[in-house]
């Protein structure tokens, strides 16, 4: 049994070894160049202005968290309008659409409660 896996073994030390090679070498051998910039933080090109520990308002959060629930929601949604048909072939078609109709409403309610509220106004 170990034997049907010694070609992987082999393979992966092979790709071990390499990068241990190629990682002493250029430490090795590769200059040592001191620039004024080169300890930065790059920033696309733009200089980084203002500290790095940014706060940010609940509200951010708040809304990373709807659009989170809400794409998880439309990831539910797909397969099952895929496999209605098959569903109701199955003759589990009401049951099923009974049970993603609640779904939807409990979410289309928790919707209109955060809208209510003010959560998707963006510039508080």
């Amino acid at each position: 049994m170990l034997l049907d896996y010694a070609p992987i073994l082999i393979l992966l030390g092979l790709v071990l070894g390499f990068a241990l090679f190629n990682v002493l070498i250029s430490e090795l051998l590769g200059r040592r160049r001191i620039a004024l910039g080169k300890a930065d933080a790059y920033e696309c090109g733009a200089t980084g202005v203002g500290d790095a520990r940014l706060r940010l308002s609940i509200h951010f959060y708040l809304v990373a968290v709807l659009f989170i629930l809400f794409d998880v929601e439309s990831l539910l949604l797909v397969p099952w309008a895929v496999a209605a048909r098959s569903f109701a072939a199955q003759g589990v078609g009401a049951t099923v659409f009974a049970e993603v109709v609640g779904f939807v409403l409990v979410l289309g309610i928790g919707l209109a409660y955060v809208w209510r509220k003010g959560g998707l106004t963006w510039d508080r």
